[in-house]
């Protein structure tokens, strides 16, 4: 992990675990999940099906007596290979690196926010493997300013928002939306936090490739450094 001033920065924001979703699950509530291209159990299966990731994803909570999953920051993955969104058939220009934590439970789940803030934009990402309903939060603390992404969210979590909502801490932003409407993947959250938005809305790279992938670790730090999962 590169480590910034930025990054500890973020690292100073809390002491212990904040959730991101469902506010009743406790952090033993989570277990940790590898989806990287070195995980053998993903050989197994067929990634590029919703619905047969969402059957490991269910079967991984109950081996593991969890109600929720997480990881991937800075994680290597296969499944984006299905989507020509990401995947340019060539090693150094492929976007397949993750640059945000994903946290995966059921569809209808309540997104929630980890710090106050107000809605900088949203939009509905509808590429086949793209974020679907997306929301971007602003964060101004200690006269820093960033901000955190939201992706993978219902249709109606975006449909009354409006660009300069504020939400408390722990504030109910969204909820989570299926496989029909939140790209085709199993139902999961990415949270992703961004130093420079660089005058994007509703939208930023959560996937790099090898060539950009330093600027992008600096840009969006681990976002554990903040949730303490």
């Amino acid at each position: 992990m590169i480590e910034t001033s930025f990054s500890k920065f973020i690292n100073t924001l809390s002491q212990n675990f904040i959730p991101v979703v469902n506010a009743q699950f406790s952090k033993e509530h989570y277990a940790p999940i590898d989806l990287s291209l070195d995980n053998p159990s993903l050989k197994v299966i067929d990634v590029s099906s919703s619905a047969a990731f969402e059957i490991f994803i269910n079967e991984y909570l109950k081996t593991h007596r969890a109600s929720v999953a997480f990881g991937g920051y800075n994680e290597k993955r296969g499944i984006y290979n299905r989507s020509e969104h990401f995947n340019q058939q060539d090693p150094e220009t492929e976007r397949n690196i993750h640059l945000g934590l994903d946290v995966w439970c059921d569809a209808g789940t309540d997104v929630l926010a980890p710090l106050e803030g107000k809605v900088h934009s949203f939009k509905n990402n509808q590429n086949f493997g793209d974020y679907g309903p997306t929301i971007i939060l602003e964060h101004t603390i200690q006269t820093i300013t960033f901000y955190t992404l939201y992706g993978h969210l219902s249709e109606k979590s975006i449909e009354e928002l409006t660009i300069g909502q504020s939400f408390k801490q722990g504030e109910v932003i969204g909820q989570l939306g299926s496989a029909e409407v939140n790209g085709d993947y199993a139902p999961h959250l990415h949270f992703q936090i961004i130093k420079d938005i660089q005058d994007k809305k509703g939208d930023y790279p959560g996937v790099s490739n090898k060539i950009d992938l330093d600027f992008y670790l600096e840009n969006c730090p681990d976002p554990n450094l903040l949730l303490k999962i």
